[in-house]
């Protein structure tokens, strides 16, 4: 599989298998981890073989089960964007491990025996992973132009982004971002205003697929 078929292939899933990662996944993502840490400035852990965090009362509400390794995303505070760049890297490469995966805000309860979190530094969120009970489903997709801000054509490069940026996870579906191609070779990316919050975490992760569809050699960003 690759990343591209991985992006489209994703999908958030909660119920899991009770079954062990394998030595060689498990090694594969540690080594990936430790790249995403070095680029990002990050701290992100995998946590393996460990139930609890998804054992309470508000994973049994956000309809987790089986859950026995996550991703606990640390990283330094305010650190929202590269959380969700990086974090998103790591989904894609689960994905292609042969891995489910799901986001996860609140539906966990923290378990600090389980990863090292330094001063200056917070638990953002997790990923849960792990061989899903199902695939998950698609969610709804709506039109690329609720997204985009542009006086210009739109070349094809462009667009293949945003078609993988409309599929990337975000905060209970809320996809509040918008893209804007400056010029020809530049492209601007923005969290709109919400409610719920997680903005900036979510353009990390809708950036991360746009990069990967339309090929960085394509265009630059513009803060």
């Amino acid at each position: 599989m690759t990343i591209q078929e991985a992006i489209v292939a994703r999908h958030s899933v909660r119920q899991y298998q009770e079954r062990p990662l394998e030595a060689e996944i498990v090694n594969r993502l540690n080594e990936e981890i430790a790249v995403c840490n070095q680029e990002g400035g990050l701290h992100i852990q995998l946590v393996v073989d460990e139930p609890r965090a998804f054992s309470g009362g508000m994973a049994k509400y956000g309809k987790f089960s089986g859950v026995g390794n996550y991703l606990a995303m640390v990283g330094p505070k305010g650190a929202d964007e590269a959380i969700g760049y990086y974090g998103e890297r790591l989904v894609l490469l689960a994905q292609i491990l042969g891995l489910n995966s799901c986001w996860v805000g609140l539906s966990f309860k923290k378990q600090p025996d389980q990863y090292k979190i330094a001063d200056g530094e917070k638990l953002h969120c997790v990923i849960s992973l792990g061989h899903g009970a199902n695939q998950g489903v698609q969610h709804p997709m709506r039109p690329m132009e609720q997204f985009v801000k542009s006086a210009l054509p739109l070349p094809d490069w462009f667009k293949r982004g945003m078609e993988a940026a409309l599929l990337a996870p975000t905060a209970v579906n809320q996809q509040k971002f918008e893209f804007e191609l400056v010029n020809e070779h530049t492209v601007t990316a923005r969290a709109r205003f919400t409610l719920i919050g997680y903005g900036k975490m979510d353009l990390g992760i809708v950036k991360y697929h746009f990069e990967v569809a339309a090929s960085k050699e394509n265009f630059n960003w513009k803060a």
